[in-house]
């Protein structure tokens, strides 16, 4: 099995890296059959990025803190492992950003689309699904729309749902919400289109961040979810992704 290893910027992830290619050997990714990425979450997000809609499945193995979409570390039999393991298709958001001198802005997010306000005022954004108005007004900080992918990284940093992945649903979270005061968000099908205004934008200014793509003074902000890209995560049979799901929820 011809596999590229790539390894975020760590030392463990490093000291990984040349075990495993003195092992198995190294391959360039535009040759490998499968990308094997070595770190946390954040340089699986990173990785898959790159690999994008070029039929590369990516075996993740946990040499970070958390790895949600890691599976366990092990050097031993790792083509028979890949070769059994279970194959998770996802598809990106894709942002499509206007800002207030009206240039128009598109990125793919893998993780979350967030809006953030830019200066010391609360952001004023109404939130439209599928076409139809449903908060003409929250006053917040902000507002992010989450893929499962993502849902365990700022998504729940602010309060939002961990959601399964596979699940096919996206998740909509204010930021430090002021009004409506008892709105904590919501679940929504993975094919709603979702459209943020933002109003009073010249005097209450606000960003909109694709994943690590920025756009400031946006103006209207519409997402969903991109089925034309996708990509290939490899799971191990037994991993214990939805236990580990289940578990984050009742941390206190």
């Amino acid at each position: 099995m011809k596999m590229a290893f790539v390894a975020s910027d760590t030392d463990k992830s490093r000291q990984s890296l040349q075990q495993l290619t003195a092992r198995y050997g190294q391959h360039a990714p535009a040759d490998a059959e499968v990308i094997v990425a070595l770190g946390g979450d954040g340089f699986m997000l990173q990785t898959l990025h790159q690999v994008m809609n070029t039929g590369k499945p990516v075996f993740g193995m946990r040499r970070g803190t958390v790895g949600f979409l890691m599976n366990d570390y092990r050097m031993d039999e790792l083509p028979e492992r890949i070769a059994a393991a279970q194959s998770t298709v996802l598809h990106p958001l894709k942002m499509r950003a206007e800002t207030t001198t009206g240039r128009v802005h598109e990125a793919l997010a893998i993780n979350e689309v967030s809006l953030l306000r830019q200066t010391r005022q609360s952001a004023r954004i109404g939130i439209e699904i599928n076409g139809q108005p449903k908060i003409d007004e929250l006053v917040c900080d902000g507002v992010l729309l989450s893929t499962a992918a993502g849902s365990t990284a700022y998504n729940l940093s602010a309060h939002g749902p961990v959601l399964p992945i596979g699940s096919d649903v996206l998740a909509l979270t204010p930021i430090s919400p002021f009004r409506p005061r008892r709105w904590r968000g919501a679940i929504l099908p993975a094919d709603a289109r979702v459209r943020f205004q933002v109003h009073d934008h010249e005097k209450r200014p606000v960003s909109a961040t694709a994943d690590n793509f920025e756009v400031r003074h946006v103006k209207t902000v519409a997402v969903s979810e991109d089925k034309s890209s996708r990509m290939t995560l490899l799971f191990d049979p037994d991993h214990n992704l939805e236990d580990r799901i289940i578990n984050e929820q009742f941390v206190f």
